[in-house]
């Protein structure tokens, strides 16, 4: 396959709900094994954004590519099937499930009894997870703990676990580190640089310029439903992408 361009390309995307326009032609791509932090105050359009690259919106005007093709989600599984996750400030889990369900969560390993009857495959999807937290080097006391006994860094961590055993292309991180410690945080950048060297892509959605600039390869900004700036990060700094998120 054809690395030298871009994985992901979103050309003039526009998305308007009622009479706000929460996009206005906006142009934003991601390389192949490139981090790109998505940087912007509350109501930039981030969310917007990465909402439509998910498959919860369409775009009201504009158009995406992924590995060169036009695509057109009609839901999150069609940008999931392309292997485009989506980890959310929650990390998208169910509290009182356990890690291992978690991990399979609509994408169970089954076995067949009698040719017909489908049961879940407990123990092959325990030596699996068990295999993916591994890949993380998250050490847990048991898959079959539960997440809500989980910190907020072990929950991001199980989350990115799950996005490299389903060998995702793209993983999309929206506010990853919100609200949790430096150590924690520390742990979740460390994550990101680990999708970067299996070849998997990421976006850093946050506000939080400190967090995104140690570990992204580019920055986007975007103000008020407009791109105003996209710098390689060599090309730029903290204090000159502070002053543009600061502009009225």
């Amino acid at each position: 396959m054809d690395r030298s361009g871009f994985l992901v390309e979103m050309k003039n995307i526009n998305k308007w709900f009622g009479g706000v326009c929460a996009l206005k032609n906006v142009n934003f791509s991601v390389g192949y094994d490139e981090i790109v932090g998505l940087l912007g105050d509350n109501g930039a359009g981030k969310s917007t954004l990465i909402k439509i690259l998910s498959g919860f919106y369409p775009p009201d005007e504009g158009s995406i590519f992924f590995e060169g093709k036009e695509q057109h989600f009609t839901s999150p599984r069609d940008a999931r099937n392309l292997g485009i996750e989506t980890i959310y400030q929650e990390a998208a889990m169910i509290p009182k499930m356990s890690i291992l369900r978690n991990i399979f969560v609509g994408r169970e390993l089954n076995k067949v009894n009698l040719g017909v009857v489908r049961y879940l495959d407990i123990p092959r999807m325990e030596v699996e997870s068990t295999r993916a937290l591994d890949g993380v080097d998250l050490r847990l006391r048991s898959p079959h703990a539960l997440v809500d006994e989980l910190s907020g860094g072990q929950r991001q961590g199980v989350a990115i676990a799950r996005a490299m055993y389903f060998k995702s292309k793209l993983v999309i991180l929206d506010e990853p580190t919100n609200n949790l410690s430096v150590k924690e945080s520390a742990k979740v950048l460390q994550f990101i640089r680990d999708l970067k060297s299996l070849g998997i892509s990421s976006i850093f959605i946050s506000h939080n310029l400190y967090h995104v600039y140690p570990v992204a390869d580019r920055i986007v900004v975007l103000s008020h439903g407009s791109k105003i700036g996209d710098f390689k990060k060599e090309e730029t700094s903290i204090e000159e992408i502070t002053k543009l998120m600061v502009l009225p």
